[in-house]
């Protein structure tokens, strides 16, 4: 008799999302009556925008309740291509798909390019979804460290040491989740002109591309740096993040015709299109919300400095600030305890959700998001300080 429940698939075989369990823990608590400080969730505390809500309502009542293309419908992928172009990705609407959220854009892209056999090069830390997405694929991640007195960079040495015959792909993300480090251009060209060289694809998650905050360190779409370069770059972008509609589940990418193809055909069997009247809402988006983007960013960039005046005063903790995203990935390793273990302790005894570096690759590390008000920035700062003191001190007794 066979056993059903001990599946063999590669897809059956996928774990639950590791940031994810600190989020249902925090939820319950809620639904209790307690007070929970929810810094684990990679989502904005914005309202999506009225105008892009009345733009979906009124696509609605239009009747645009039918199937579209699998790719999109023919406007928002010229918006996009439009957009990509202003950023330096020469692009067209038939380079672009529409996708139901960033990740199934980075997700179809991995599915599409690489399969049992081929190597993907996944910098440390990583995106948790990023290595269950090549794993599900059949390929084999290749991880390789990066650290923080880099700038979480890759650098030629990484490459000239993991790359070889079987890498089909490199991993970036810019502006990063989990770190919130935003690749500077010297790094960017090195990785292109690399990718160039020895024939690779690169993979660039710029799904939070609308957040960098330093003048310094803007982000650069790696497509942008030559036509090259572009022939060997899957793009993926999002308007979770930077329109606040994390719940319309819309994203969008482009990558030559040749893998746009592959990946059009991969959406169409897995998921047809996207919801048509979110894509009315998302063309608005575009069209009508820069200026709602730019507020959303300074307000972000204004609790980064916040959070991280804060979390300077936390004993024990140790962070570098971040660059772009929402994020601050810290080192908990002067704690004595695994990242899960801190995360659990966290929400149980200060009522904070954090997201376990496990996750992301680096169990001496959680991650703490800030995008939410400043007042639960300041009250779970104070109890986290109380709360890493107290380990402080059990850790010497």
């Amino acid at each position: 008799m066979k056993d059903l429940e001990h599946t063999t698939g590669l897809l059956g075989a996928l774990p639950p999302s590791e940031t994810l369990g600190t989020l249902k823990k925090g939820i319950l608590l809620a639904q209790q009556g307690v007070e929970v400080y929810m810094l684990s969730v990679g989502e904005p505390d914005f309202d999506t925008p009225d105008v892009i809500k009345e733009a979906c309502a009124d696509a609605m009542r239009r009747g645009m309740t039918k199937y579209t293309i699998p790719a999109g419908i023919g406007e928002l992928r010229e918006a996009c291509a439009e957009k990509f172009r202003a950023s330096g990705i020469d692009s067209t609407p038939e380079q672009i798909i529409i996708t139901p959220g960033g990740k199934f854009a980075c997700g179809g892209a991995i599915a599409a390019l690489c399969g049992p056999g081929d190597e993907v090069i996944l910098p440390v830390p990583y995106w948790v979804s990023h290595l269950h997405m090549i794993r599900a694929s059949g390929a084999k991640a290749v991880f390789v460290p990066t650290f923080r007195e880099n700038n979480f960079e890759l650098t030629k040495e990484d490459l000239e040491k993991y790359v070889n015959e079987r890498t089909r792909l490199v991993v970036l993300c810019s502006p990063s989740n989990p770190t919130g480090a935003v690749y500077r251009k010297t790094a960017l060209e090195m990785l292109g002109n690399y990718a160039v060289e020895k024939n690779f694809m690169i993979l660039s998650d710029e799904v939070y591309e609308a957040l960098a905050y330093d003048e310094a360190l803007p982000h650069i779409p790696i497509a942008s740096l030559s036509p090259e370069i572009n022939a060997h770059t899957v793009t993926i972008n999002s308007f979770s993040k930077s329109y606040a509609m994390t719940g319309w589940r819309v994203g969008f990418l482009t990558a030559p015709m040749w893998l746009v193809r592959k990946i059009d055909a991969l959406q169409t069997h897995l998921v047809a299109n996207v919801t048509t009247f979110a894509q009315y809402g998302a063309l608005t988006a575009l069209r009508e919300c820069g200026n709602e983007c730019v507020k959303m960013k300074n307000a972000f960039k204004a609790r980064r400095e916040l959070f991280c005046s804060l979390l300077e005063k936390v004993p024990g903790l140790k962070f570098s600030r971040p660059s772009g995203a929402f994020y601050v990935f810290a080192d908990i390793s002067s704690y004595g305890l695994s990242s899960t273990e801190f995360c659990d302790r966290l929400m149980e005894e200060a009522h904070i959700a954090a997201a376990p570096g496990c996750g992301f690759g680096e169990d001496s590390f959680v991650r703490f998001s800030y995008a939410c008000s400043d007042e639960v920035l300041k009250k779970s700062a104070a109890l986290l300080a109380d709360f890493c003191g107290k380990l402080l001190e059990e850790k010497r007794a």
